[in-house]
């Protein structure tokens, strides 16, 4: 056994006992489901690490007008913008994975989420966001107010969630009050509208409106866990659940994040509302809303001739294996994701719409932009679609909901895709999402454990929930099982994140070379991601 994969099993114990119970279930299934193990951005991923294909020759060159890296929230963002602005002569490289973690999961005619499942509801700060959801029909009114309102069809659907806990399902994720969560939600209440001595809110979406308040700021540098210590907080169900929220949002625990991150996950849109936007494929939703609405359309391949340009912007299937930076435009080689074939293009602007360690790697001198390799840490997660030609039986007066969590796991639950259509009956099949942040050991251990693990083993922690739930017959509804691994799935918001020196040099970087993605803001959710991307895109349309 490597000592990496010791190291993370190691670190544990409780999810093991959990997935060895699992993994003896699924054992004795004749025949077992179909099992499907997607390591997503691989081996080109590890290819671009190593600066294995930076120095190949391309087979063809061409001049372009504003060339876009990526295709996840950030990417989209910038295109719906420029899109908007009337600047059409867009090409979009979809990267390792056409619209990154907001993927869908497509099984036949089964959609459910390859990756993020929700929007919340943004708050007001969040100013391009709420117009591109008007624009998409999404938001009906309201645009400017504290209380807009959202086309119902696209509102979660109830029952929303609900936990088990102590054998029996409760509605309410807390799994019960007492005076600790009292005294936590009463202080949640005033950070919404408390302001630092700059006149500024402390807590905002996007993260870098927030104050610059060094009393506040000061939060940051101490763990959420260390900060509840301090504050007196004892409840063990109050903690369980705040851990739970770091985890599900962040993808690491409250003694690993920035104690200004767990407050500003419950402060900083500024309303009341628990209601989120939702859709059975989760965010990829919004993803081809997006597309559509920027007129976006494939490319098979780039056409002949020197110079390139569109009267809609394109996309075409490939990744930037190389960007260099010279005086009239920015020098990109672009890689096919299917032939292998690469082509070098002269950009005008480029968006480089990558996570920051992606780009750290394939940007010549990447020093000058600010981008360090190996700065940022990133969390590791499996996100699993169980096929299922029936639905679990649930027990007496006990509702399925779309948000399904087991108190005390070591998952994040399970999401029920079906719970978003719109019909009178059930459906005969459904998918069911399941969620696992793998933050119980060292993550450069855990992506080491995960390269090489057994699919088995895998599923073992992928169902580890649904087991939970509903015990040995679950297997029985099950058909097919897909687990889409993602080892650099969102930057982990650790305390000293508000002022990184990497993320801010970035972020102040002015060039032809654009950066765009949540990464800037040091964590990872859809409201950061639009926001870069549309700051993009007014930079390119300013240059």
């Amino acid at each position: 056994m490597k000592s990496a994969r010791r190291r993370f099993l190691a670190a544990t114990a409780a999810i093991g006992a959990a997935a060895a119970t699992s993994l003896h279930l699924y054992s004795r299934l004749n025949p077992p489901p179909a099992l499907r193990v997607n390591r997503v951005g691989l081996p080109l991923g590890h290819l671009l690490r190593d600066g294995a294909l930076a120095a190949t020759t391309p087979q063809s060159t061409h001049d372009c007008d504003t060339l876009i890296l990526g295709s996840g929230a950030a990417a989209l963002s910038a295109l719906w913008f420029l899109s908007r602005q009337g600047q059409r002569n867009v090409i979009l490289a979809e990267g390792l994975e056409r619209n990154g973690n907001n993927a869908a999961f497509v099984s036949g005619d089964l959609r459910a989420p390859g990756g993020a499942h929700y929007l919340a509801l943004p708050s007001r700060e969040s100013v391009a966001l709420r117009e591109m959801l008007a624009d998409l029909g999404i938001l009906e009114s309201g645009v400017d107010s504290d209380a807009p309102r959202f086309r119902e069809t696209d509102l979660v659907f109830a029952p929303m969630e609900r936990l088990r806990y102590q054998g029996h399902w409760q509605e309410a994720l807390l799994p019960q009050e007492d005076d600790d969560s009292r005294r936590f939600f009463a202080l949640i209440r005033r950070l919404k509208h408390a302001r630092g001595r700059d006149g500024r809110k402390v807590f905002v979406i996007p993260v870098v409106l927030s104050s610059e308040d060094g009393e506040w700021r000061a939060l940051d540098r101490l763990s959420f866990a260390d900060w509840l210590a301090r504050e007196g907080y004892r409840s063990p169900t109050l903690l369980w659940y705040l851990d739970y929220c770091c985890r599900d949002d962040y993808g690491a625990g409250a003694a690993q994040v920035s104690a200004f991150a767990g407050l500003h996950y419950f402060a900083a849109r500024g309303h009341d509302s628990e209601a989120v936007l939702t859709w059975p494929e989760g965010l990829a939703h919004l993803s081809q809303r997006l597309r559509e609405r920027s007129g976006l359309q494939p490319l098979a391949a780039l056409p002949d001739g020197e110079t390139l340009h569109f009267a809609h912007p394109v996309a075409i299937n490939a990744s930037a294996v190389r960007i260099r930076e010279r005086d009239a435009y920015v020098e990109v080689l672009l890689r096919d994701n299917g032939s292998g074939a690469l082509s070098l293009l002269r950009a005008r602007q480029v968006i480089s719409a990558m996570p920051l360690m992606v780009a750290a790697r394939v940007v010549e001198n990447a020093a000058r932009y600010g981008l360090l390799a190996g700065r940022g840490d990133y969390a590791p997660w499996l996100v699993s679609n169980f096929v299922l030609h029936r639905f679990p039986a649930e027990g007496a007066g006990e509702t399925l909901a779309w948000d399904n969590v087991i108190h005390g796991s070591g998952g994040l639950g399970y999401v029920a895709s079906s719970n978003q259509l719109i019909r009178v009956a059930k459906p005969a099949r459904t998918v069911f999402t399941a969620y696992t942040a793998l933050n119980q050991g060292d993550p450069a251990a855990v992506r080491a454990w995960l390269l090489d693990a057994p699919d088995a083993e895998l599923l073992a922690f992928a169902a580890q929930d649904l087991v939970a739930a509903y015990g040995r017959r679950f297997w029985r509804a099950v058909d097919a099982v897909d687990i889409g691994i993602r080892a650099h799935a969102m930057r982990i918001p650790r305390p000293g994140y508000l002022d990184d020196a990497q993320l801010a040099a970035v972020r102040a970087h002015r060039s032809r070379l654009h950066f765009a993605h949540s990464d800037l803001s040091g964590y990872s959710v859809f409201e950061e991601a639009a926001f870069w991307g549309v700051e993009a895109a007014r930079r390119v349309l300013a240059g």
